[in-house]
């Protein structure tokens, strides 16, 4: 098979960095698994969020309970491999049918997962981890006018702005403020 078939494997949850490690372990000191497994990750999306008024980078698992594994498998070594990753303690199997070969990720699937985690750049870099919708209630927590609540208008997800209308001097005002300006009411 060609590289970049990714399999996804169902572990137990909080398992995936621990599964991880034990998979990489077995490549260093199996030849014949290091050939057929050529990679393995747990995939993590990098979010922005606001506390205390200052923006922090926190790490997300993007699929908690799974992992991504590179495998380069034949009719031959397919179920050798397979079960020598299903024998590891936390792993319940493959996504897909258990008694035949795993099916891998399509090439849209996989490019979703690592654009996600950053390793396919993407024009839109910025994630926040809060999701915001028109019409939502929202407060200001930065800027000029920080303690103002109004309701979200418009959103614009390549620039990471809002535009909320808030109530000034008994009068409805557009602003246009930063994701990290304002936290769900």
């Amino acid at each position: 098979m060609a590289k970049d078939t990714w399999y996804i494997v169902h572990t137990y949850s909080g398992y995936e960095q621990k599964i991880e490690r034990v998979i990489r372990k077995i490549m260093e000191t199996d030849e014949t698994f290091s050939r057929a497994c050529l990679d393995v990750k747990v995939p993590f999306e990098t979010l922005v969020e606001t506390r205390d008024g200052k923006k922090h980078e926190v790490k997300k698992k993007i699929l908690p309970g799974y992992l991504l594994v590179e495998l380069d498998l034949t009719e031959e070594t397919w179920k050798g491999i397979c079960t020598q990753i299903r024998r590891i303690q936390g792993v319940t199997g493959f996504l897909g049918n258990q008694n035949k070969m795993p099916v891998p990720l399509s090439p849209d699937e996989l490019a979703n997962i690592l654009t996600k985690t950053g390793d396919i750049k993407d024009d839109k870099i910025f994630r926040p981890k809060q999701s915001f919708t028109e019409g939502e209630n929202v407060k200001i927590i930065q800027g000029p006018f920080e303690g103002f609540s109004g309701a979200i208008e418009e959103i614009n997800l390549d620039k990471a702005r809002l535009r909320v209308n808030v109530e000034i001097f008994g009068r409805i005002t557009p602003i246009d403020v930063d994701y990290l300006q304002v936290e769900k009411v």
